[in-house]
């Protein structure tokens, strides 16, 4: 049994009988390394008593041999594990350094400082750390972006937060995720800054959902709503664009607190209002194809990308309850331009007005005449005759 076996094998005997020394078990001491053996070294301490440190609690890497990490005369502190006789203690450097490190890495933990972590080891489940101790980064907090190969990691020096520190469990967890996200979010807001509301700038489709398309302008993901893709009406986001598609986007808004972006496609190009506009007035005649029918009217295509709103009371002169009584989808009328909002590019028109105004028939006349002038009525002399001529009235 070598040297180091033995001491190893009464580190775990648990020490009956009183011995005398200078130290106690848990006291710090310090001392130069004054014997290096394969699988333990000795430490002359101050008043000459004789720390002996074997492999297993020299370090908390894993080594083959001490002289991987000690040499002759180098300074050590350790922490006294054992009392072997009068003249001979076992000390452990890896206790006195990991309790050191749990202290300190509790500070950092309190005061959010960044450190740095030496990569031991890669495992399925993360990477094993040097910290002063031994430490771990699941593969989850190791990236924002998936890792599937961890082993690019190993041997590299990783800035990391710490996420826990447990002494009693012996458990030490970084985080390296934090500090990308953070980098992330600092670029993020940089983007934020270069972006202005009216200026239209290019961007890439990077996501579609039934409600609109999601376009990365300046490493910023906006919001282009289905109404702003064209100025025709999509009724299907993915018909219209594709992720992956290059676009022009004008910005309409943007919401650095909120992290929000409103773009549009169709703003981006010429309007097809702004030429309808140009080239009609108020009182203009067009031909149109009703497109919609809603309770309130019915909406025209006076031009491609244009539609103008008749409302139910322009209609006819007639009174409609509901517009698809007297109009059908894709049937074309003549309208009449009775208003144009060029700020939200709205147009109103009319059938009625392109149709002449009906007139009422006789009877109707008549019976209004009728209702209106009361000739025929009686009066009070008539109703009081003689009663007043004998009051000399």
């Amino acid at each position: 049994m070598t040297n180091e076996e033995k001491f190893e094998e009464n580190l775990e005997v648990e020490n009956t009988e009183t011995v005398e020394s200078k130290y106690n078990e848990g006291d710090v001491v310090t001392g130069k390394v004054s014997k290096v053996e394969e699988k333990f070294v000795e430490v002359e301490l101050e008043d000459g008593t004789t720390g002996v440190v074997p492999i297993s609690q020299l370090t908390s890497k894993r080594i083959d041999t001490t002289d991987e990490i000690v040499s002759l005369d180098d300074e050590l502190t350790a922490k006294v594990i054992k009392i072997e006789d009068e003249s001979t203690v076992v000390v452990s450097v890896r206790q006195y350094e990991t309790e050191e490190a749990y202290n300190d890495l509790k500070s950092k933990k309190d005061n959010d400082e960044t450190i740095q972590a030496e990569v031991i080891e890669v495992v399925p489940a993360g990477l094993v750390v040097d910290v002063g101790a031994r430490g771990f980064i699941p593969a989850s907090l190791i990236s924002t972006q998936f890792v599937e190969d961890l082993t690019q990691f190993d041997g590299q020096t990783l800035d990391v937060k710490v996420e826990d520190v447990d002494p009693e469990n012996n458990r030490i967890i970084l985080n390296r995720r934090v500090l990308e996200e953070a980098a992330e979010k600092e670029e993020l807001l940089k983007n934020f800054d270069s972006l202005e509301e009216g200026e239209v700038v290019e961007g890439e489709v990077v996501r579609t959902t039934n409600f609109g398309a999601f376009v990365n302008v300046n490493g910023v993901d906006g919001l282009v709503h289905i109404s702003e893709i064209d100025y025709n009406r999509v009724d299907s986001v993915e018909d219209a664009v594709s992720i992956g598609d290059t676009v022009n986007v004008k910005i309409l808004s943007v919401d650095k607190d909120n992290e929000r972006v409103s773009l549009s496609i169709k703003q981006a190009g010429d309007s097809p209002f702004d030429k309808f506009f140009n080239d009609h007035k108020v009182g203009d005649v067009v031909k149109g194809t009703v497109k919609r029918l809603v309770d309130f009217g019915a909406f025209v295509e006076v031009a491609e990308g244009v539609e103008g709103l008749v409302h139910v009371s322009e209609i006819s002169y007639d009174h409609v309850e509901h517009p698809q009584d007297v109009l059908k989808a894709e049937e074309e009328v003549d309208v009449k331009i009775i208003g144009f909002n060029e700020e939200d590019e709205k147009t109103s028109l009319s059938i009625k007005a392109t149709k002449e105004k009906p007139q009422r028939s006789v009877q109707q006349k008549d019976k209004t005449v009728y209702k209106d002038e009361e000739d025929d009525a009686p009066t009070l002399r008539d109703i009081l005759g003689d009663k007043l001529k004998d009051l000399g009235l």
